[in-house]
Formats: C-alpha cells, structure tokens, sequence
C-alpha cells in the first residue's frame, strides 16, 4: 500500500454509547476507502449508532463501485466520473442507506411498520467519505465534521467546510428528506502523483469541537502531519486514542478519526560521535 492507516474512536464521557462508527478499506485495484460516520445520539434518533455503521458499511459498497467505474475511464473519462461523484454516488449513498435501514429495523421487529420517514428518522447519522484511486481523490460529506487534507507542500485544506456554520446541534443528516441534494463533494484529479495529499483525516466533530477556535484545530492537524513524519506513523498511531479521548473530554462527545498518510522515506539516522 502507498498509505499508512491510522484510527481510532473513543466514547465520550458521561455517554452511555458511542454513536460513531469508522472503517477503511484497500481495494484489490489499489484504491483506499476511508469512512467517518456519527450517529445523531438524540431521543428523536434512537437508533443512530445503528444508522452510523450502516452509513459507514454502504459508503464502502458505493465508493468500491465508483473507484472501479474510475479505473475503468482512465483519463479519458473524468466528465462522467464527475457527474456520478456529483449526483450518481450521493443517491446510492442515501437510497441505499435508507434501504439498508428499513430493511434491518423490518427483520427484526418483525409486524412493526413504522412510516419509511419515521423510520429512517431513528438512525439518522452524519457521513463522511473519501476515495483515493490512481489519478483521483474524491470526497463526500453530509453533516457535520471534518475533512482535512496536507498537500504536498504542507498546506492544511479544508475543502468540504461549509462558508457558513451549522447552528446549534441541529445538522444535516442520512435521514434528511432528499438528503442527497445536500451531500457536499470534493473533486480532485491528481496528474502528478507528486502532488498526491500527503495526508488525509476524516474525524467527527467531538474532534474539532474540542478546540476553542478553527485556527487550533488546523494546527492540530499540521502537528500531527509533522511527528508523523519526525516519529513515524506507528508511534502516532498508538497515540491516537489518547488524543482522542483527551478531545472527548474537552468536548463531551464521542471522538473518531481516520487518517491516511502517504508513506514517505524513513528519516536518516542522527549521527553520533564516537
């Protein structure tokens, strides 16, 4: 693989379950998956941890059919892979998703028949996912949390961050009526496979909510991009979940990220004096 993976996902404190769900996946083609996924915990929405790993589970079928229907066009064809990111891959996300859920909750309560809103209502859930293919990056967002990428430079971006807030807890959801209309995407061919992101977090907002401004957040992100570097992905990866879990206690939720870091030249060793 041409990427490290690390995750991990702490419940929040006082919280009687942890309502996020996240996986990753490397396709046998060679392209990476990433799945962030935060069920919405409320009384309306009892249900959503359920709804957050269906989330997750489906956005990993539609994205493995997208990066196949990717390396299939080549070059040649990012006018159609531009129109299914941008409306074929949202509706299967949510049909999917919602049939999924009426699906499950109808095998198992077996005469109850809830309303197909009402219903998909209970496990109503963020999502966010990304693909990463030969000469593509791809990502899709509903609700809230948190896509950050480090280009090759090291700039930190933030493409999939609505220009104005959501307020209050109220966001938009898998639930949502015509949901898909309002997944948010990021389209990125990528040429140069220099130019490929050096690193790619997709986290749920117990993770930037943790922070008292933006601005910290993002050096988060830059600082976790340079020990990976200076210590290496494996001793960040066993530190994660303290990180995590020291958000969650500053933002009482749940906390869960996924971040994929391009492999880079192993440092060279610091010479001693004999």
């Amino acid at each position: 693989m041409r990427w490290h993976i690390l995750n991990g996902s702490v419940q929040g404190p006082a919280k009687s379950l942890n309502q996020d769900w996240t996986d990753w996946e490397s396709t046998p083609d060679g392209a990476l998956l990433l799945a962030v996924a935060d069920g919405h915990g409320s009384a309306g929405h009892p249900l959503s941890h359920l709804g957050a790993r269906y989330a997750v589970d489906v956005f990993k079928l539609c994205a493995a059919d997208f990066a196949a229907r990717a390396r299939q066009a080549g070059g040649g064809g990012l006018r159609r892979l531009w129109a299914d990111a941008h409306d074929r891959v949202p509706r299967e996300l949510v049909r999917t998703w919602q049939d999924w859920v009426v699906k499950r909750h109808r095998s198992k309560q077996g005469t109850s028949h809830p309303a197909v809103h009402d219903l998909v209502r209970a496990y109503g859930t963020t999502l966010i996912g990304a693909v990463l293919t030969e000469g593509l990056f791809v990502a899709w967002q509903l609700g809230d949390g948190d896509l950050m990428i480090v280009d090759a430079d090291g700039t930190v971006a933030q493409p999939l961050t609505p220009a104005q807030p959501e307020l209050g807890d109220e966001t938009e959801s898998m639930c949502s009526r015509q949901a898909w209309d309002l997944v948010r995407v990021h389209w990125a061919p990528v040429s140069d496979p220099a130019r490929l992101p050096r690193l790619v977090a997709l986290s749920t907002d117990g993770l930037s909510n943790s922070f008292a401004a933006r601005d910290g957040f993002v050096r988060f992100v830059q600082e976790v991009d340079e020990r990976i570097a200076a210590e290496g992905p494996a001793a960040i990866g066993e530190a994660l979940p303290d990180w995590l879990a020291r958000a969650g206690s500053y933002s009482g939720d749940d906390t869960t990220a996924v971040v994929a870091c391009l492999r880079r030249p192993a440092p060279a060793p610091t010479e001693t004096e004999d």
